[in-house]
């Protein structure tokens, strides 16, 4: 049994290493060309995408779906499936994410919304805001970047998310500089935490001993939502309820 399970990991192994060498072929004809994101990621035009700490649900929902108002196409109907993975494997692995190929890492698509909903959903994405969008901390559906916690209670209003308390931000102190952070571990082996001083906030890995935390902070979430209006966050919030109920 044992030396079947070995053989299976081996496969799988080679599968994955087989994946991203193609993947990488496909990215260099179809991604790193004109005004697009240059080899290996590094950017000519496009955002670069090498080292940007994306996962690889996140980068699959970026392939297949694109993200509307910008220059980023859906490759879903370009590209046969096989293709697909192969490139989402291959920009994971420029993020440092070890590859899956199974059918278990792709993301499941998002249910069908309307109305207010369907608004609040191009509104959580936009990219027109720029980082002032809420996709650059959160994901939902695939779609977004993790850098918070997944959103466990949804606020009633707009009102009530500008007010939003959020006691996972700390304060931390590195070099005689103290600023807001979000803990992701904090061992012996050092601290790596975001630091929400600017939008997007930056990932960094701090030396054991080297950061002081405190769990007091005047960071507050209604800073970076500036961008939005209370009838456009209340129409997020409407996307977020019925992503909720869908089970997404």
């Amino acid at each position: 049994m044992k030396v079947l399970i070995l053989l299976y990991a081996i496969a799988l192994g080679c599968a994955a290493q087989d994946a991203v060498k193609r993947g990488e072929q496909v990215f260099a004809n179809t991604c790193a060309t004109g005004y697009c994101h240059g080899p290996r990621g590094t950017s000519s035009g496009a955002p670069r995408l090498a080292g940007r700490g994306f996962n690889q649900a996140y980068i699959n929902g970026v392939v297949t779906r694109g993200i509307e108002g910008t220059g980023m196409p859906s490759f879903a109907a370009t590209l046969s499936k096989a293709d697909l993975t192969a490139v989402v494997a291959y920009v994971a692995t420029l993020n440092g994410v070890k590859v899956e190929t199974s059918a278990s890492s792709t993301v499941s698509s998002s249910p069908a919304l309307t109305g207010e909903a369907a608004q609040g959903q191009r509104l959580f994405f936009d990219a027109v805001r720029g980082f002032g969008r809420c996709s650059t901390c959160h994901q939902v559906a695939g779609f977004g970047i993790s850098v918070a916690t997944p959103i466990a209670q949804v606020p009633a209003s707009a009102v009530e998310l500008r007010a939003l308390e959020t006691p996972a931000v700390k304060t931390g102190t590195m070099d005689g500089e103290s600023m807001p952070v979000l803990v992701l571990s904090d061992t012996k082996q050092g601290t790596l935490f975001y630091d929400l001083t600017s939008v997007p906030p930056v990932e960094r890995n701090a030396a054991p001993g080297s950061v002081r935390l405190s769990d007091a902070s005047a960071w507050r979430h209604s800073s970076v939502i500036g961008a939005y209006n209370n009838a456009e966050l209340d129409a997020i919030l409407a996307y977020l309820r019925t992503v909720r109920s869908s089970g997404f």
